[in-house]
Parts: structure tokens; C-alpha cells; sequence
């Protein structure tokens, strides 16, 4: 019994042992890496990296940009599969080649979806944007040098690839409601969009909530989007997210304290909305056994 013991705690500190040395380790190495000069000197500057950051012009801009970020995501990202989910429940012919279909962009690299994507929005009138303008009548514009179009443009790539699988989980949940709601529904001659409103969105709370924190949590971790389609957080900035700001404040400007700042910043905004996250699925859960109980 012992042995066994001894073999099944053996077992657990082997993934343990791999998870701090990957994850535990280097994020208290970029702590300790924010208070110093930089990766290579490790003089020690207190706050000068943050206050230096916090005056920078592009910090702020990206900062700003995050915000612009979440608000196209919900826009764009956050509703598309929530329709394309629900569309896909009413669909009885042909479900399975739908779902193929739709969970096919979630297989290709997020890189490569991005080079294709900045490919498409280039600033040739023979791109496929452009192309899509002048077989409408419309003249050629520069997609990817308009600061206006920048960041929405990136969430679109964004969503065409992850809107798929997103979609499959709402489908999981909508399969889950009772199906008889929605006969009664259609004898009572509700429309598609009647019985979303009134009965799929009530039904589907939790997970719609839930869904909806984790975006806004991948969103302020956007890195590879804004540095090709951008490029490097272009035009002006414009594309610039907090992710990307700390990659190139240590690989193109060499000031890793800095870099190590920012990343500690976007660290603690994750964590208020984690923490966030967690108590709102707390109060909904208590809300529920409440319900219940009734």
C-alpha cells in the first residue's frame, strides 16, 4: 500500500514538476525582470520600467487599441457564432457537412490564416477586397494602411477562423434544451428569430456568459494578428495591442525591463477579469440552486 502510495505521488509531481518549470518559473523570472535594467545587466531600477511605459505614447495607444479590440470582437466575434450555432440547430438536412464545414478554419494555423488574410487585404486594386469593390462599382482602398479599418479587419480574420469550433458549442448547448419548447413554439407559428429571442438566449445563459468573459480574455492577448496584417502594430500604431508592444520592446528595442513591465501589466488586467469571471459564474450557480430550490 505504501508503494503505491509512494508510485501514485511520484506520478503527480512529474506534471507538477513540468508545469512550474514552464509556466511558474518564467513568470516569476519576468517579475523580477520588470524591476531591472535589463535581461543581460539585471541592475536593479525599482519602477523606472513601468513609469517609463506609462509614458509612453504607444503604451497608452495600446491600451486603448484592447479596448477597440473587445468591442469588434463582441461586435464580430462574440455574436457571429452565436447566430451560426443557433442556424445550424434548425438545419435537419445535410447537419453533418454544415458542421464539417464550419469547424474546417479552426484546423488551419492561426499564422497561416493571417498571411492569408493580409494577403487579401492589401492595397492592390487586383487584392480580393479591392476586387470584391470594383466588380461592385466601388475604387480601390488601402485596407491595411487605413487606421480606421485596421483593427476590425484583424478581428474578422480572427473570427473567420475561431467562429467554427465557437459554434459547435453552442450547438452542444443548444441541443440541450428541451426540444419540446421549441414544438410548442412552432405550432404557436413563432418565428426562427422568436424562438432565439424567447427561448434560446433565456436557456442559454450561463454558457453565453461564460463564453463571452473568455473572449474578452483572449482578446487582450493578441499578438501574431497585429504583427503581420499591421504590420508591427500599424499604420501608426493603430493595430498595436499590449502582447505585441512587450515583443517588440524586448526583441527590436532590447529593453527587456520594459518588455517585462508591460507583460506584468497585461498579467494583472487577465487576472481582474479572471477574478471577475469567477465570481460572476459564482453568483449565477447560487442564482441557479435559488431557482431550484423554488
Amino acid at each position: 500500500m505504501l508503494k503505491r502510495n509512494l508510485f501514485g505521488w511520484a506520478l503527480m509531481l512529474v506534471p507538477l514538476s513540468l508545469f512550474a518549470f514552464f509556466v511558474w518559473v518564467p513568470m516569476i523570472r519576468n517579475f523580477i525582470l520588470s524591476f531591472q535594467d535589463n535581461y543581460f545587466d539585471q541592475n536593479f531600477v525599482g519602477f523606472a520600467n513601468f513609469q517609463a511605459i506609462f509614458a509612453d505614447p504607444a503604451f497608452s495607444k495600446a491600451v486603448g487599441n484592447t479596448f477597440l479590440y473587445i468591442l469588434f470582437s463582441i461586435l464580430i466575434g462574440y455574436l457571429v457564432p452565436v447566430l451560426l450555432g443557433f442556424l445550424l440547430s434548425e438545419v435537419f438536412h445535410f447537419s453533418g457537412i454544415f458542421r464539417v464545414l464550419l469547424y474546417l478554419p479552426g484546423m488551419i494555423s492561426g499564422i497561416a490564416v493571417v498571411f492569408l488574410f493580409s494577403t487579401m487585404y492589401g492595397d492592390s486594386s487586383t487584392d480580393l477586397f479591392n476586387v470584391i469593390l470594383k466588380a461592385f462599382g466601388g475604387e480601390a482602398h488601402p485596407w491595411k494602411g487605413s487606421t480606421d479599418w485596421i483593427i476590425p479587419l484583424i478581428v474578422l480574420a480572427m473570427t473567420w477562423r475561431g467562429a467554427g469550433s465557437t459554434a459547435l458549442i453552442y450547438l452542444s448547448s443548444f441541443q440541450s434544451i428541451d426540444e419540446s419548447m421549441y414544438e410548442a413554439a412552432r405550432m404557436d407559428g413563432a418565428t426562427p428569430w422568436q424562438r432565439f429571442l424567447r427561448i434560446t438566449i433565456p436557456s442559454l445563459k450561463a454558457t453565453l456568459i461564460t463564453l463571452f468573459v473568455l473572449q474578452i480574455i483572449s482578446v487582450f492577448q493578441v499578438f501574431y494578428e497585429p504583427l503581420v496584417i499591421g504590420p508591427k502594430g500599424g499604420p501608426l500604431n493603430s493595430s498595436m495591442s499590449l502582447l505585441l508592444l512587450s515583443y517588440l520592446y524586448a526583441f527590436e528595442d532590447f529593453e527587456h525591463g520594459k518588455s517585462a513591465a508591460t507583460a506584468m501589466v497585461l498579467v494583472l488586467i487577465i487576472a481582474v477579469f479572471t477574478l471577475a469571471y469567477r465570481l460572476l459564474l459564482r453568483a449565477l450557480d447560487g442564482g441557479f440552486k435559488k431557482g431550484a430550490k423554488k
